[in-house]
């Protein structure tokens, strides 16, 4: 099969609107057409349930028809570029946030980078916790200046939504109830053992921890997470980050 052949195969293949590419036989017949409709529908339903799986949640609270239909169009602008579908989808967020028939439900972004954030932590390397002694031994004059290796599965998501709750409440952690006090969260996500953990970071959290895994200083990282939280609470937020099991090291 040419190379044009091939471009105008993957092309048709995953719009609707293409006709089936010239230059196509099939072994029963010297019309191919049906055969190549029925592998379309295949990849595609493929492709819709890759996402599905990785973003499961999502689905739930859009429907599997919307999520269906959502998933089609992001397939034929983002076709996956790897056989390997482990990460087909990291772009899917960003594309939800500009599909206009989801407009209503602008949450949805962050419960999927929520969602992507998870997998992500599901599949990254072991690391053993630091151990919440450590600083037993460490002078308190030393303490600012200390910097932090985190844990290889954690990462950080911030919503203008509360994606957190959202994201609870539909995985069953939360009694799924109306949201009276509808504000941001955000959320640590980290694998210390064998179970993916979901932590909503109090005020001030955030920033911290983003500070702290881009190499800044404990004191930098606090003077960030102050200027944007006044209430920011440093032992607080350095014991649930330990207990998370979301650090790993201290130098």
């Amino acid at each position: 099969m040419s190379i044009a052949i091939q471009t105008r195969f993957a092309g048709a293949l995953l719009d609707t609107d293409e006709p089936v590419p010239e230059g196509l036989t099939s072994w029963n017949g010297p019309r191919p057409e049906r055969r190549f409709r029925v592998y379309r529908n295949n990849v595609a339903v493929g492709l819709i349930g890759a996402l599905a799986s990785r973003f499961p949640m999502a689905e739930k609270i859009v429907g599997e028809e919307f999520f269906a239909a959502m998933a089609h169009e992001f397939i034929r602008l983002h076709p996956p570029r790897s056989p390997l579908l482990l990460n087909y989808g990291d772009e899917f967020a960003d594309f939800v946030e500009t599909f206009e028939p989801a407009e209503s439900v602008g949450y949805l972004p962050d419960v999927i980078r929520l969602e992507a954030a998870r997998g992500r932590a599901y599949h990254a390397a072991d690391a053993a916790p630091l151990d919440t002694s450590a600083f037993a031994s460490l002078p308190a004059e030393r303490l600012p200046s200390l910097t932090f290796t985190l844990h290889p599965s954690a990462s950080i998501v911030r919503s203008r939504h509360p994606a957190v709750t959202i994201w609870a409440m539909n995985v069953g952690e939360m009694t799924l109830t109306p949201i009276e006090d509808w504000a941001g969260e955000d959320a640590l996500i980290v694998r210390p053992q064998m179970t993916v953990l979901v932590q909503r970071l109090p005020p001030g959290g955030a920033a911290f921890l983003q500070a702290l895994a881009d190499g800044a200083e404990l004191g930098t990282a606090m003077e960030l997470a102050t200027e944007e939280a006044d209430d920011f609470d440093l032992s607080a937020n350095l014991a649930g980050a330990l207990h998370a099991g979301a650090i790993t090291a201290i130098s």
